[in-house]
């Protein structure tokens, strides 16, 4: 059974607190990474990630989350990352924004 495409930020944040592992993968821009970011994330923009594939390589058969601001980012690229053999990334629903909303108030909002 494959997993969703996208996941909720409750469930990620449950997941991420349940499951050492799982990797938090942040898309956006450095820019944005200094805004605002949750803890753990590792930082590779959605531009740099075809040349930066193999800093990844070792979550291809684990569960990967990806965020940005708000969703759209992220979505294409767990579907970039599904292509390429990581049929376990999921796009977390809403980015960083929602994560804001819903599960950590003190992440600022831009």
């Amino acid at each position: 059974m494959s997993l969703p495409t996208e996941i909720e930020p409750r469930e990620a944040a449950t997941l991420l607190a349940e499951s050492p592992g799982i990797l938090l993968l942040d898309c956006r821009t450095p820019e944005e990474y200094a805004t605002a970011k949750i803890g753990g994330a590792r930082l590779i923009p959605m531009q740099e990630l075809p040349d930066r594939l193999n800093e990844i390589e070792t979550w291809r058969p684990q569960r990967i989350v990806v965020h940005c601001h708000h969703g759209v980012r992220s979505l294409r690229v767990t579907n970039w990352l599904r292509q390429q053999g990581f049929a376990q990334a999921q796009s977390m629903r809403g980015g960083i924004e929602a994560w804001s909303n819903d599960v950590d108030p003190s992440v600022p909002k831009y």
